[in-house]
């Protein structure tokens, strides 16, 4: 049995994983933990997720219960997973990564950690099927080529941080690849007045922000008198914790370095 340690447990997303990785025949749920000024430290993860007590109380900060575990989880916050990075280099814990928000540099610093240190499966979405739909998107952009337009539409609920979401960059990334091109050159994340016709390379990432929505991502392929949609809509986070207990199972053992949800999934051949 892989031991993990699941940080920032008592949030939403948090919560959800400690349940997936209860449900994981080869995981248990031997460490979680939560911010120094969270109200829930001292408390029964098991009490907290409402599957009883579980003899694993919430301590506050990794480095407290980092030698309880060897899979560290994180789904918190970039500026947080970047400072649990440091403490898995200086333990040799694996991580499983799927903290949005984290920019170019933050993950050229967690690629060269991984390297050295520990092995890492990183993903901005780690259910199975938004992976299957990254794949997808880039097939479909290779073999429609030039002739169509690409736009993302992603949709998340009102209390999220970052914009666009992880997800749909990865999105915008992979049909970016299809196509030869470079995201970084011809992404478009905001239109607004007299901005001109479209180019033939943009590719435009749109974001909405409201009420409860856990999270869909639509691409479309726009052409000459047809439109393809391809579309995902998550109906609650047990997908993404499904994902994360996978990855955690899977990481365990593996050489260091940076993973990804395609090598969990043996997806590098679809």
């Amino acid at each position: 049995m892989t031991k993990v340690i699941v940080a920032g447990a008592a949030g939403r997303m948090g919560r959800r994983i400690c349940e997936m990785v209860r449900q994981h025949p080869d995981l248990t749920l031997s460490a979680a933990f939560e911010q120094a000024d969270s109200p829930f430290i001292g408390k029964d993860i098991g009490e907290v997720v409402g599957f009883g007590p579980l003899g694993v109380t919430i301590a506050s900060g990794l480095e407290a219960v980092i030698e309880q575990g060897e899979v560290i989880i994180d789904f918190t916050f970039h500026k947080a997973t970047m400072e649990f990075i440091n403490v898995a280099a200086r333990y040799g814990r694996a991580m499983v990564i799927g903290t949005t928000g984290l920019t170019a540099e933050n993950l050229a610093v967690l690629r060269e950690t991984a390297a050295k240190h520990f092995p890492c499966v990183q993903s901005p979405n780690m259910a199975v099927g938004v992976n299957v739909l990254f794949k997808l998107v880039e097939k479909t952009a290779a073999v429609l080529g030039d002739a169509y337009d690409v736009e993302i539409v992603e949709a998340h609920h009102r209390m999220k941080k970052d914009a666009p979401s992880g997800t749909a960059l990865k999105l915008g990334e992979m049909a970016a690849a299809g196509l030869g091109r470079n995201l970084a050159e011809v992404g478009v994340y905001e239109r607004h007045g007299m901005i001109g016709a479209r180019t033939d390379q943009e590719i435009g990432i749109q974001t909405v922000r409201a009420g409860d929505i856990v999270g869909e991502h639509t691409v479309y392929f726009a052409g000459a008198g047809e439109r393809i949609e391809i579309t995902h809509r998550a109906h609650s986070r047990d997908n993404f914790a499904r994902g994360a207990a996978l990855a955690a199972a899977w990481v365990a053992g593996k050489p260091n370095g940076l993973h990804t949800m395609f090598d969990v999934l043996e997806l590098d051949s679809f």
